[in-house]
């Protein structure tokens, strides 16, 4: 195995370490250093992908996160498939197995490129909005192909091997991009902070720090550019201040100079930690990271021209040759032409010529280049056209030749009769686009800046913006500007000692000033030529983003979306300007006129494993146990999931060697609480402590009914409604004092309130003073209930538990097992029954306490099955199961719990007032008998009022709740019925899947002590 395209001195690999690897099922050599893009290369791979939309040929074009074609799928088994992973961006190692994304059933002969080249035309941008639309039966067929077309890999099918994680860090200054001026933004910074702990993170996306110095022909201090690189990553990584993060991009900036960074830390080595030598490390690592100064220094990209078949193997950015060569050691190729409207892209000229390529030609459309480099270039022999471009690449499976003519960019036109240039690489460079991508995550418009020809980031608070990406480009000017910027950085931090570092010397470059130029004209109209492509991830011609102006899409954003402009994992990087300058010529407008579209998190494709790190399998949801979990697991109840927490569901006994049936054990807890006394663990539900003087207010907002007058030591019921007018939430809040109040929350909606209280308070009524505290694990609950309630609990406490001290909904701070506690009069079974609050360190001994004094009255612990039993018997809701997010508290039959006259409207009242809640004819709160004792209905179940009704039914309602009753000795039901509140009494039919239909009474909801004499006793 030969890599033809790899020179026999220069880069920065390693000779000595050969790598093999795989792609496309073909066995290839690399040396240790490469990336997965140069090893291509290097080994004279053309055709590295097919394209999204036409399934044309493409090369390799850019050697960093810009790249759009070299996007392939990674893994050699089905468990570490990775898709969407850029070849330039892949370290290379040994055993590395790759394919094309796309393309069958190869990539050198797919078959969908013939619907390319002979659909090509009748398949404009929108055409599928046009198209495929009737007959509408044939949809689905249509849909099954279009899904086969699209995407772009595949996800694996297997669990990942591997482990990820995350990492939250707080910082000083938060350099985000380590090339020149990154690396002297993070030195001025780190050295004046060194003494006083500044802390500096400095990360960058490239397998090493340095940016383009990495392939820089300029000298610092007289040697190398990378033997500065090297020192300085030296000084770094030698501070204890300093975190440096190779390999690491900066995905996401949001609000307050939060930043996401995503490290691959093993991605490089092996297929997984495991085979690199790791086990038990980490694949990938998300940072999340809080800076109180960002340092933008994320350099800019270069543009390539828009031309003729500018999409063909062997058409690359001039920057990328330049870099392949003096970093990698790798010529792309034996015959250059370089197509240019600036001095910069000249090095590519250069590069080539010294690495013993032929450079065919130099087509500058500037009309009078004379930089430094023109002269050099001039100086050994190459031919350099001027005031010319090339229109149009030559070739099928890779570049042949090029078509150059002199151009007249005022007008648009092709003024020359073209020449036609032999050569196998074409190199282009249209300018540079500072990398605003980051910047813009905040939200902040990006400024035109005319003499640049790009746009710069906008003003964001904490941020300032360094060397290229604010628009300096001469080696001089970026290391100057980075230090400056990271001594104001630290400046800002409070570092008042902090000084610019020193910098190296370097020699000044003459350079001309480029010209605008994004797209070149060509013979024929753009609708006419060969494509000339603008989005090559996307397939966005010039010819389709005109004909989108032509139909009336003016806003970039929706040239954006008509077109596909930027889409994708590429997010505009390389087309974006090219396709807002075409915009903007067919408007007739400047491109500051058109503007720039928004660019949105990630900034390059994160993985799923990164994103959720630690957070899965026994991780991916937190289990939570109550004080008394232990105590319940050895008394052998079993579990239900209730939100997070593990919730005893109903405890079996085993009598005779036989374990009861749920049915048993439930329906012996049920008897045990109305006949004797039982005991709950509801230590899950929410609790939250809510201070301030206008807690009363805020109530009052929030909930439906009245708070006002609430004394402190009384309890109140309340319903909760979001501002749709629907039920969100129900419980009890004690007054603790008069600005003091304690509320209860359904287990599962607990976090769901809190954030709803919150959410109110900061956006709505933020001049309310008041607070909100969690405290649901500070507290245990313990609910003692039935007839022998007030004995059991009266051998435990100090207090007088009689009815007349204490009376229904009344609260007091007391002592139980000699413990101090809250205990609340309040019932969720209909029974007598005390709810008693304990620390949660205390709750065990309580607990026992209770069952120790608890044996005399064959004290019977019971679960949430046993306590939906009971509390379905008295009617009561629990909201999720008997409310589905459409029903009214007034659907509920709960009028008595709705403050109508209250001074501030709450939160739903003008919705309760529409006329579709005001409907007559709404699902309504009723209880089910059936008419066969024996049956118990099936939740869900449909209700209907004409039972022998073909199918499809008028379905009237459905059943919420539905148990067996041990007490009543047969089942019933709750459910909601339409204009069920004045059906008392009728019958309706509930139709099972298997044919059967039962009948049901419509009855009151409530079925035990309809007065509520047994809570008052």
């Amino acid at each position: 195995m030969t890599q033809k395209n790899r020179i026999d001195a220069g880069g920065r690999v390693d000779r000595s370490q050969v790598l093999e690897f795989t792609f496309n099922g073909q066995r290839y050599q690399g040396l240790k250093g490469d990336t997965l893009a140069s090893a291509l290369l290097a080994n004279g791979v053309n055709i590295v992908n097919r394209s999204f939309k036409y399934s044309r040929a493409r090369g390799i074009v850019a050697a960093g996160a810009e790249e759009p074609n070299a996007v392939v799928q990674l893994g050699a088994k089905d468990d570490t498939q990775v898709p969407n992973v850029r070849a330039t961006q892949q370290g290379l190692y040994n055993g590395l197995v790759a394919r094309s994304t796309n393309g069958w059933p190869n990539v050198q002969r797919d078959v969908m490129s013939w619907v390319g080249k002979l659909g090509g035309g009748f398949m404009p941008p929108g055409f599928y909005y046009k198209t495929f639309m009737a007959p509408a039966s044939m949809w689905m067929t249509y849909e099954k192909y279009i899904r086969m077309g699209a995407g772009l890999g595949r996800a694996p099918t297997e669990s990942d091997p591997d482990i990820y994680d995350h990492m939250h860090h707080h910082c000083d200054v938060m350099v985000i991009g380590a090339g020149p001026a990154g690396l002297a933004a993070a030195l001025s910074a780190a050295r004046s902070g060194a003494r006083s702990g500044a802390r500096v993170i400095l990360c960058d996306e490239q397998e090493e720090m340095g940016g383009s110095l990495l392939d820089s022909r300029e000298t610092l201090d007289g040697v190398s550019a990378t033997r500065w690189v090297e020192q300085t990553v030296k000084e770094l990584g030698a501070m204890d201040n300093v975190t440096l993060l190779p390999r690491t991009t900066a995905n996401g900036y949001h609000d307050h100079n939060f930043v996401t960074l995503h490290e691959r830390r093993t991605e490089h080595m092996a297929d997984t930690a495991r085979e690199a030598g790791f086990p038990g490390e980490s694949r990938a690592r998300l940072h999340r990271v809080r800076a109180r100064q960002v340092v933008l220094a994320s350099g800019a990209h270069e543009r390539p021209l828009v031309y003729a078949n500018n999409d063909l193997p062997g058409t690359m950015l001039a920057g990328a040759v330049s870099n392949y060569i003096r970093r990698y050691a790798v010529v792309p190729g034996n015959s250059l032409v370089l197509s240019t409207s600036n001095d910069h892209a000249y090095r590519a000229a250069l590069d080539w010529k010294e690495a013993g390529r032929k450079v065919v030609a130099i087509v500058d459309a500037r009309a009078n280049p004379d930089g430094d480099l023109v002269r050099q270039a001039r100086d050994s022999g190459i031919r350099v056209i001027t005031g010319s471009a090339v229109i149009e690449a030559r070739g099928n499976q890779r570049v042949t030749g090029a078509r150059v003519s002199a151009v007249d960019l005022e007008r648009f036109v092709v003024t020359g009769k073209a020449e036609e240039l032999e050569c196998d690489t074409i190199a282009t460079s249209g300018g540079y686009s500072p990398v605003i991508h980051l910047s813009s995550h905040t939200g902040t418009r990006p400024a035109w800046d005319e003499e640049l020809l790009g746009f710069v980031p906008g003003t964001v608070k904490g941020m300032q913006s360094a060397g290229g990406v604010a628009g300096y480009y001469a080696l001089g000017e970026t290391l100057a500007d980075g230090a400056r910027i990271g001594c104001q950085a630290a400046l800002e931090c409070g570092f008042n000692s902090a000084e610019e570092a020193a910098l190296p010397a370097t020699r000044a470059r003459r350079d001309a000033p480029s010209c605008a130029l994004y797209q070149v004209p060509h013979e024929k109209s753009a609708l006419r030529a060969p494509k000339q492509f603008v989005d090559l991830q996307n397939d966005v011609t010039a010819a389709g983003i005109e004909l989108a102006t032509r139909e009336g899409f003016e806003s970039i954003e929706h040239v954006k979306r008509y077109t596909a402009l930027g889409f994708g994992t590429d997010q505009g990087k390389l087309g974006n300007i090219n396709g807002m300058a075409i915009a903007a010529r067919c408007l007739k407008r400047s491109i500051p006129e058109v503007g720039t579209t928004v660019f949105r998190p990630n900034y390059t494709p994160v993985t799923f494993g990164a994103i959720v790190g630690r957070h899965c399998g026994e991780l991916f949801d937190p289990e939570r146990y109550t004080a008394l979990h232990q105590w319940h697991v050895e008394n052998g109840a079993e579990f239900e999931d209730v939100g997070q927490w593990k919730r005893p569901w109903y405890f079996p006994r085993t009598v005779n060697g036989k374990k009861e049936t749920m049915h048993d054990a439930v329906n012996r807890e049920c008897l045990a609480v109305r006949e004797g006394v039982g005991i709950l663990d509801a230590s899950t539900l929410g609790k939250i402590d809510i201070q301030g003087p206008d807690a009363r207010e805020f109530l009052g907002r929030v909930y439906t009914n009245k708070w006002a007058q609430l004394a402190p030591g009384r309890v109140r019921y309340g319903l909760m409604c979001k501002d749709d007018g629907m039920l969100m939430d129900d419980g009890t809040t004690s007054c603790l004092g008069d600005n003091h109040f304690l509320m209860t929350t359904t287990t599962g909606g607990a976090a769901g309130v809190l954030e709803w209280l919150e959410l109110w308070h900061q956006t709505e009524w933020p001049e309310l003073q008041v607070y909100f505290n969690s405290v649901t694990d500070h507290w245990a609950t313990m609910t003692v209930t039935g007839p022998d309630a007030r004995k059991l609990l009266s051998e435990l406490t100090d207090m007088n538990l009689d009815k007349e001290n204490f009376k229904f909904m009344d609260w007091r701070d007391a002592t139980v097992a000699e413990v101090p506690a809250r205990i609340f009069r309040i019932s969720f079974t209909g029974e007598l029954a005390f709810e008693i609050n304990v620390q949660a360190n205390y709750a065990m001994h309580v607990w026992k306490k209770l069952f120790e004094h608890g044996k005399k009255y064959n004290l019977t612990p019971y679960g949430t099955e046993t306590m939906h039993v009971l509390r379905a018997e008295k009617g009561l809701i629990i909201v999720g199961q008997d409310t589905d997010g459409s029903v009214t508290p007034e659907d509920l039959g709960m009028q008595w719990a709705i403050g109508y006259d209250k001074p501030f409207p709450w939160i739903g009242k003008r919705a309760l007032s529409r006329p579709d809640t005001r409907r007559t004819d709404r699902k309504q709160f009723v209880g089910l008998k059936p008419k066969d004792p024996s049956v118990v209905l099936e939740e869900g179940a449909q209700v209907v009022f004409d039972g022998k009704q073909s199918i499809p039914m008028d379905m009237k309602g459905h059943v919420t709740s539905s148990y067996y009753s041990a007490s009543l000795k047969h089942g019933f039901a709750l459910a909601v019925v339409m204009g069920g509140h004045e059906r008392m009494g009728q019958t309706v039919y509930i139709p099972m899947t298997d044919g059967t239909v039962h009948e049901a009474e419509i009855v009151s909801p409530v079925f035990i002590d309809p007065k509520g004499e047994r809570q008052h006793v």
